[in-house]
């Protein structure tokens, strides 16, 4: 892969002083093969000034540059250097570029991205154009504070379908013109095209669309009143809470293969990865969790897309008020009404697993220095810890005035750019509050404090300090003189300087008079911790049973029990009345797990006692999915892991039992598929798959087929035959995925090589099929099998980031790293790598957090 010159912050600011960018007119000719198409660019844009002999830059990444012409005047394409081309001696006024080059078609999601259907050999291709892979398909001057208005033309193959930002309409032979675009970014620039099956309506005027691909077609009709029912509650809701109206011509969703984000907020064409098209049964936590991906984008449809971040050090601009909006405005839209049960559990534990790593940057870091740099700050805190940090400002300051200022800052800045200042500027419009002392100790720090409860009772009164803490600098290992009852006190890290205000709620709570393992609430009090200094709160009463810092999760913060509400949790967990309660708790016990002040297996016996009465679909998928993938995977050791699957096992069938009567067909499906996946043996597991049910149900649909395979191809219970017809049978996209999962999985020296030059030696594998592969490749269960390789992935995935790019750098770090070799070696081999390799960002990144979190383990271990 050749480079490519990342854009520097000053370059772009240079840049948008000297050009005004008034057009791209751009013709996109679809039809020329299957490696390439045709790209033509007309850019009309204004130099500013009357400084002769003014330098500048375009940006394109093609096949072939043909033609290029400023003003009439050709240029020469040698000159195009990397992705840059020269733009020399430009006059002040207007002037017009045109440039007619060949584009590459991706098969990593990035630029122009092309499918071919396994189903039916239906081709489709979509726009992904983020950050910098505009370059990819156009010549652009490529920054997101360069708005201008966009014509596209599009010529596809006969019976396709051209979607884009604005209408589109066919003009005959294959030819569609999309509407002009309002001012956008180029960001946002985007195309659909293939044999899509659509759904078209309207809403209030306006034309909505879903649209995917012919094969998934029966499974989108039978979700697309759900799907559009959400769209239009949205909406509305929206409408309610922003004075400025919807600012594009319609709402087209486009759920689109190989997809390797979530979703991507186009204007007026979302893109959505097509696992949104459910082929097989679903809990309803997943149901929710698209929906909050739907009212997510149409979120960005005012705060991203109307008004853009100037820069993009200013991502979380973007990602967090729309990760806020869209758990919030389906909480008040839709039948999902307890979306931040799901939020803490799932998308706060992200935030905060990545606020506690080396990587980790404030939600608006000063200084973002190019898009490389930018590229790798889209994680839990750009998305996770900022939202987290604007439901505390909302509890701070009063969703009345927070609207005001929200609505303040799109009349001031749309259709033009913002920064974090401008924002900041707009919420102190409306009220007296010093929102800038909070955007200062929220926005610009790291970390994640923790807050720590003393409790004691006296003459019939009781006393509670809260202690407060900044981000665990320096970890040392407990002293076994000051564990009580598992839990280590704070005195064994040292604490950063960058501590929050916060506002929190406080839980008391009280055995139940008539059922000792149920908790009933008492009271809950308000408290404000001042950004220095402990606070202590005296009531009157008996001591409760328990004290629940933070209830109702609306601050962002760890935190911890003292002594008697730890045991209190320990038995009484369950009878906590309301989930999102229990998602604190659970949430502070996956906390004390990660800091090495609760027992790994501590974790597992609350799980086994406790999880067999939930019935919130979050917390018992979060619950599980952590004490497997984490606790009995990485964090007991080799010789404890046995007995973690068989508590698990049992736990699991306790689920299934007790949902045999189909009361909660969710809960069911969630125990099945982690049966599945710790099943230590497989009898129970191959007979489902010979009978094609789970007795009792469900039946097995292609994802649990797919699942069952795997696990028995780990456990060597399978071979390439059965593989190969379970591909015949289901031989779609997704059976494609599952099928080189399995092989991969599979326990024989021959095919581990086999898969590992496929992700290593080879560049055939699209993205969703390398991560297929990585994911079956290490099992702990193989350990020995597999060492070999654990050495080889560091050269080797040095040198397959810098030939296939970031998308794949990521997946690499992300899924073929080992961790399950939670070993010394394995980390002075990772350290060594980050020493001497010459790394591209994304794969850098990645591996200093997946070493800092084998690290963590280790230490885990050793507590």
């Amino acid at each position: 892969m050749s480079t490519m010159s990342v854009l520097t912050r000053d370059e772009a600011q240079t840049r948008a002083r000297l050009l005004d960018v008034h057009r791209y007119t751009i013709e996109l000719d679809l039809t020329t093969g299957e490696d390439t198409f045709d790209s033509r660019t007309v850019i009309r844009f204004t130099v500013r000034g009357d400084e002769a002999g003014t330098d500048t830059f375009v940006e394109l990444k093609p096949a072939e540059l043909r033609s290029v012409t400023l003003d009439g005047h050709p240029l020469d394409p040698e000159h195009l250097v990397e992705n840059r081309l020269p733009l020399p001696g430009l006059t002040a006024g207007e002037h017009e570029l045109r440039v007619d080059a060949s584009m590459r078609y991706s098969r990593t999601g990035e630029g122009m991205h092309r499918f071919t259907d396994p189903t039916d050999g239906e081709t489709y291709l979509y726009t992904q154009l983020f950050m910098d892979d505009v370059q990819r398909v156009f010549a652009a001057f490529d920054q997101p504070d360069l708005k201008s208005v966009f014509d596209l033309t599009v010529t596809a193959h006969a019976g396709w379908t051209v979607l884009a930002n604005g209408i589109t309409e066919h003009l005959g032979e294959g030819r569609w013109q999309a509407a002009t675009t309002p001012l956008i970014s180029t960001y946002l620039v985007a195309v659909a095209a293939g044999p899509w099956h659509s759904i078209r309506t309207e809403h209030r005027g306006l034309p909505f669309g879903i649209h995917c691909r012919r094969s998934l077609a029966p499974h989108l009709d039978a979700d697309a009143e759900e799907i559009l029912d959400i769209t239009r509650q949205c909406y509305d809701r929206y409408h309610e809470k922003f004075e400025e109206p919807y600012p594009f011509d319609s709402y087209d969703q486009a759920f689109v293969p190989e997809f390797n984000a979530g979703a991507m907020e186009n204007p007026g064409l979302v893109t959505f990865r097509d696992e949104f098209v459910y082929r097989s049964a679903v809990t309803d936590t997943e149901r929710q969790t698209r929906g909050m991906v739907i009212a997510h984008e149409m979120a960005h449809m005012w705060f991203g897309d109307l008004v853009t971040l100037q820069w993009w050090d200013d991502i979380w601009l973007n990602e967090s008020f729309a990760e806020y909006m869209g758990y919030q405005t389906l909480t008040e839209a839709t039948r999902f009404t307890d979306t931040w049960t799901d939020f803490g559990v799932v998308r706060k534990a992200w935030g905060y697993d990545a606020d506690q790593r080396p990587s980790t940057h404030p939600v608006a870091p000063k200084n973002v220095d190019d898009t490389a740099s930018a590229l790798l700050n889209f994680d839990g805190i750009s998305y996770a810890k900022g939202a987290s940090a604007l439901r505390q400002l909302v509890a701070w300051l009063g969703e009345k005035d927070f609207l005001a200022g929200i609505n303040t800052h799109f009349a001031r800045h749309k259709f033009a750019n913002a920064t974090l200042a401008d924002f900041i500027d707009s919420l102190a419009s409306g009220t007296e509050r010093d929102v800038h002392a909070w955007a200062d100790a929220w926005l610009r720090t790291t970390g994640v404090d923790t807050l720590t409860p003393e409790v004691r009772a006296e003459d019939g009164n009781w006393h509670l300090d809260i202690g407060h803490q900044g981000s665990p600098g320096v970890w040392s290992k407990p002293d076994p003189g000051q564990d009580r009852d598992g839990l280590t006190h704070l005195t064994t890290l040292t604490s950063s300087p960058d501590i929050r205000p916060h506002r929190i709620t406080i839980g008391v709570y009280d055995h139940d008079l008539h059922d000792a393992n149920r908790l009933t609430l008492r009271t809950r009090l308000e408290a404000d911790l001042p950004r220095t200094g402990n606070i202590g709160i005296s009531t009157s009463g008996p001591r409760p049973a328990l004290v629940l810092l933070n209830d109702g999760d609306f601050t962002y913060a760890k935190i911890r029990f003292d002594a008697e509400s730890l045991e209190t949790v320990r038995t009484s967990l369950s009878g906590l009345p309301e989930p999102l309660t229990r998602a604190v708790v659970w949430n502070a016990l996956r906390d004390a797990v990660r800091d090495g002040q609760l027992p790994a297996s501590a974790y597992l016996d609350a799980a086994r006692a406790h999880l067999p009465h939930e019935t919130d679909l979050a917390l018992v998928q979060g619950v599980l999915a952590f004490a497997s993938a984490q606790v009995a995977d990485r964090y007991l050791t080799p010789e404890d892991r046995p007995a973690a699957l068989a508590t698990l096992t049992a736990l699991c069938r306790d689920l299934i039992r007790r949902t045999e009567d189909g009361s909660d067909p969710g809960v069911r499906l969630i125990a099945v598929r982690h049966f599945i996946d710790v099943a230590a043996h497989p009898d129970t597991i191959a007979a489902w798959l010979a009978e094609g049910t789970v007795p009792g149900g469900p039946e097995l649909d292609p994802e649990l087929r797919w699942r069952v395979l795997a696990r028995l191809a780990v456990l060597g219970a399978t071979d390439e035959p059965a593989i190969a017809a379970e591909l015949e049978r289901d031989p779609s996209a997704t059976g494609q995925e599952g099928a080189a999962r399995c092989r991969a999985a599979l326990p024989d020296p021959e095919a581990k090589r086999t898969a590992w030059d496929a992700m290593f030696a080879g560049d055939n594998l699209s993205n969703y099929l390398f991560t297929a592969t990585a994911q079956g490749f290490w099992q702990p269960e193989q350990a020995d099998l597999v060492r070999e390789y654990v050495p080889r992935f560091y050269e080797d995935a040095v040198a397959l980031a810098a030939r296939r790019g970031p998308a794949i750098a990521d997946a690499v770090g992300r899924w073929a790293f080992p961790a399950h070799a939670v070993e010394p070696e394995t980390l002075r081999l990772g350290e060594e790598c980050l020493r001497d390799a010459d790394l591209t960002p994304s794969l850098r990144r990645k591996l200093v957090d997946q070493l800092d979190d084998l690290e963590r383990a280790l230490r885990v271990r050793e507590a």
